[in-house]
């Protein structure tokens, strides 16, 4: 969700900013032009320092996964500007960080759809391999105990 969230908030505010209707501009830092992709390198570090650090309760917490979708959109929006190290954000090789984004939030799609079927299908196999095991456990206590009919 903060993936597919971020990324079209930071798509909305670049052609904002690039068609001039909002009313700020570029983020620039000693006269160079401050790129997005710097924003989720730190997001996705400050990420990684929790992580490390091991906090169960940090590294559980929704926020932090959140932060953590949100700081790769950021990366994943300028995909095409980290792999040719050319700003090309509008140009036609930037069509690129479109489709990574588009193929990432379509498996995290496909992914999230298909886990209440993953579960079933985990819930089905443990639920028959329970039973198996019961039934071979069973027939092994027949067998070694054999009732003598006489």
């Amino acid at each position: 969700m903060s993936f597919g969230a971020t990324w079209g908030g930071v798509r909305l505010i670049t052609h904002g900013i690039r068609g001039g209707w909002l009313p700020w501009g570029n983020i620039t830092a000693a006269g160079r032009h401050f790129h997005h992709y710097n924003l989720g390198i730190v997001t996705l570090a400050g990420i990684g320092l929790v992580a490390v650090r091991g906090d169960e309760r940090a590294v559980g917490h929704p926020a932090l996964a959140a932060a953590y979708g949100s700081g790769t959109a950021l990366i994943a929006d300028e995909f095409a500007l980290l792999l040719d190290l050319r700003d090309v954000y509008w140009a036609r090789q930037g069509r690129l960080s479109v489709d990574v984004s588009l193929g990432i939030l379509s498996a995290l799609g496909a992914y999230l759809t298909a886990v209440p079927f993953w579960h079933e299908c985990a819930r089905v196999t443990r639920r028959h391999l329970m039973s198996a095991t019961r039934r071979d456990l069973a027939g092994r206590r027949r067998d070694a105990h054999p009732v003598s009919h006489s």
